[in-house]
């Protein structure tokens, strides 16, 4: 999963209209809680920056033994959840990055058939892999069950059924447990994990990405996400030069997540593959070629833009990206 902010403090003023960030009690967190009326759900990615949606409704509130899940109903985005008060996944956009994430390197790819997704327990980027039909394999390893559970009951649209798909295995556990023992290839890897401040630090390293090549195809491309370049231009600035150390091929990407406030970025990363080098007409021909159609965000069109970031963008993190090669 992504964000690496939280919901602001227990009880803070907000303003007219706004009277306090919503936060789990400590009673929500030792059992499931129970529905709440209509109430403010606002998110704070930096001291000096506040969003959220002004009339949301708590569905489900659950303290797994690895993190806080709240199941949240909004007019702005359908429902949501969130892990430890950080935004993840909402209904209403999730496809803007699960179809950026997938179809681009799968795209570069001649023949993709097998794919990994570390996190990923919504089964958005499952859902997105399935539309390849080439793919035979997807493993899923999630660390936290409970996120499965509540995804699959609340958000059901997210995953479309994709963990009902024979081709998909789900494994509970620490996703580098996973690839530590796995002696399985892939051709494809999507990190959908929690951000790099979280458990999950040690996943967005140089030495992590050198056990991902023991289990990547010499063609393979992974994905992951940076962040909002306008909130944290430093740590995503480190996550691309830990690429850049480790592939001889890293692009960028972007696009506008609803969800997440921001322009939002990502990569992709490949000793081999390059996305960004597709042609408009070679994207055409291999999404049809695939039967690929019904996408809500990405195409042709969108991919150029995609891979396009802004000077702005690219400034920001120049101030903190280490000098090229």
């Amino acid at each position: 999963m992504r964000p690496a902010w939280r919901s602001g403090c227990d009880s803070l003023p907000i303003g007219p209209g706004f009277d306090f960030i919503i936060r789990a009690s400590s009673t929500d967190r030792a059992r499931r809680a129970p529905p709440t009326l209509s109430a403010p759900l606002l998110f704070q990615p930096t001291p000096y920056a506040l969003y959220g949606f002004p009339n949301a409704r708590r569905l489900a509130s659950v303290a797994s033994p690895h993190q806080q899940i709240e199941v949240w109903d909004t007019p702005q985005l359908g429902r949501l959840f969130t892990l430890d008060g950080r935004p993840m996944t909402s209904v209403g956009d999730e496809f803007i990055y699960h179809e950026c994430m997938v179809h681009p390197n799968a795209l570069a790819h001649p023949a993709p058939r097998r794919a990994l997704v570390l996190g990923g327990g919504d089964g958005g980027a499952a859902r997105q892999l399935l539309r390849h039909p080439g793919i035979t394999r997807i493993v899923v390893a999630e660390l936290d069950a409970e996120v499965v559970r509540l995804t699959r009951e609340y958000l059901p649209q997210v995953h479309g059924g994709a963990f009902d798909d024979p081709r998909v295995e789900l494994v509970i556990g620490d996703a580098a447990d996973f690839v530590a023992s796995t002696e399985e290839q892939f051709d494809l890897i999507v990190f959908d994990l929690t951000p790099p401040d979280s458990p999950a630090a040690s996943l967005y390293t140089p030495a992590f990405y050198a056990q991902l090549k023991r289990v990547m195809n010499p063609a393979a491309a992974l994905s992951l996400h940076l962040g909002a370049p306008y909130f944290h231009a430093a740590p995503a600035a480190t996550l691309l030069d830990g690429l850049r150390a480790s592939f001889a091929v890293v692009r960028t990407m972007g696009a506008f997540v609803p969800l997440y406030g921001s322009l939002w970025m990502m990569a992709t990363a490949s000793d081999t593959l390059d996305p960004a080098a597709l042609t408009p007409a070679e994207l055409t021909e291999r999404l049809a070629a695939r039967k690929i159609a019904g996408l809500a965000w990405y195409d042709a069109e969108a991919h150029a833009g995609l891979f396009s970031a802004s000077r702005a963008v690219r400034d920001k993190l120049s101030q903190f990206l280490k000098p090229s090669r």
